[in-house]
């Protein structure tokens, strides 16, 4: 029998818009990320693929404020970055809580079920957070290995206080989880002094990063449990006994590196550290206020109340009358911005307005608020 190849009827080149991303992520990467992105490859064991590791160390221990040993990037986005945390400190029977107050939260109580948990929610209202009260009174009713809860929740909005948490959970013998996917790089997480035993992120939104290495730390307590478990880690490529030995002294192959998004990263992180914490976070602090005093002046209201808004994802109630996907349409076709719409239960109510890294700046201020102004004809 023959077979024939039909070359594919299209193989002209696609032209790639240059959208402003303004939405819940991918923020837009930074000019000097992409640039290192375009040089050579290298092979994941070369000696100078290896220094820029430890170099992706450093600066991942400076960006989460830790000294955590076991710090490093997961290949694969930020939900790889969750699993990971999820199927490393997870064994069947282990009694897990999970604060759900959005759509990541119920991830990552979705996880832990499937590693075999025995998982208890608390939830409270999409754009509410969660009180010291609140975890307390869960607590109280049984001893849980591990509690998880979303510092910065993309689907509403909300800035989960972290303040006295951890005391809560250690005076039980359990671990602290928090993601900080939409606040590492662009809020204080400050994973030491809160005593979180295990924090994850990604790379496409405060650190204006492509997608595909996720930044993941685990406290000595939470790597002395990985160490004595009584079974394997069901995930092999998200193994951290395997993946630690990669990033570690061994330099023992676990896989091939995305090499072109590790030099981003490595990018990435160093204008964190060259602009600085404290100073990267009030510029988006900075922004998102204008940004709020903006959207007032247009009459629009906000999902979740200025004492726990994000600064780098605001959410906005769309308006009365306003056709949500006809609107974020006509920003991306006519405007060249994109937007979020709701997720879960908002969808539909509100808009997700993402101001992170490199697009938290007046530029992207101004021509968002701009474009609004029009098509809301105010």
């Amino acid at each position: 029998m023959t077979h024939t190849r039909e070359i594919p009827r299209d193989t002209t080149d696609l032209d790639i818009p240059n959208r402003l991303l303004l939405g819940p992520g991918p923020s837009n990467a930074d000019p000097r990320v992409l640039q290192k992105m375009s040089v050579p490859l290298l092979g994941h064991l070369d000696p100078v693929f290896l220094t820029l590791m430890n170099r992706i160390q450093e600066l991942l221990r400076y960006t989460f404020e830790t000294t955590n040993p076991l710090t490093l990037a997961v290949p694969g986005t930020g939900t790889a970055a969750m699993e990971a945390a999820v199927a490393n400190l997870v064994e069947p029977g282990d009694r897990v809580l999970v604060c759900v107050n959005g759509y990541f939260g119920m991830r990552i109580s979705e996880m832990a079920r499937r590693y075999g948990a025995d998982v208890r929610v608390i939830s409270k209202p999409w754009g509410q957070v969660f009180s010291l009260d609140d975890i307390r009174q869960a607590l109280a009713a049984r001893q849980e290995k591990l509690v998880a809860l979303v510092h910065a929740e993309t689907s509403t909005g909300a800035l989960q206080p972290l303040e006295g948490i951890a005391d809560l959970v250690h005076a039980q013998d359990g671990l602290l989880l928090v993601d900080a996917v939409t606040s590492l790089g662009g809020l204080p997480v400050s994973v030491d002094r809160l005593e979180v035993d295990a924090c994850y992120s990604g790379a496409q939104k405060n650190l204006s990063c492509p997608p595909g290495l996720s930044p993941l730390t685990f406290s000595p307590a939470a790597e002395a449990r990985l160490q004595n478990r009584h079974s394997p880690v069901t995930s092999f490529y998200l193994d951290l006994t395997l993946l630690g030995k990669y990033w570690g002294a061994e330099r023992q192959y676990h896989h091939t590196a995305p090499i072109s998004t590790a030099y981003g990263l490595f990018a990435a992180l160093r204008l964190v550290a060259e602009e600085g914490l404290e100073q990267r976070w009030e510029r988006h602090r900075f922004f998102a206020r204008r940004l709020w005093e903006g959207l007032q002046g247009l009459g629009l209201e906000f999902h979740v109340p200025e004492a726990h808004r994000l600064p780098t994802l605001t959410t906005v109630c769309i308006p009365q009358g306003v056709d949500d996907l006809l609107t974020r349409q006509k920003l991306l076709q006519e405007y060249g911005i994109e937007i979020g719409g709701g997720l879960g239960e908002l969808k539909g109510k509100v808009w997700r307005i993402g101001l992170m890294g490199y697009n938290a700046r007046q530029e992207s201020v101004d021509r968002l608020l701009d474009a609004l102004r029009f098509l809301l004809g105010k």
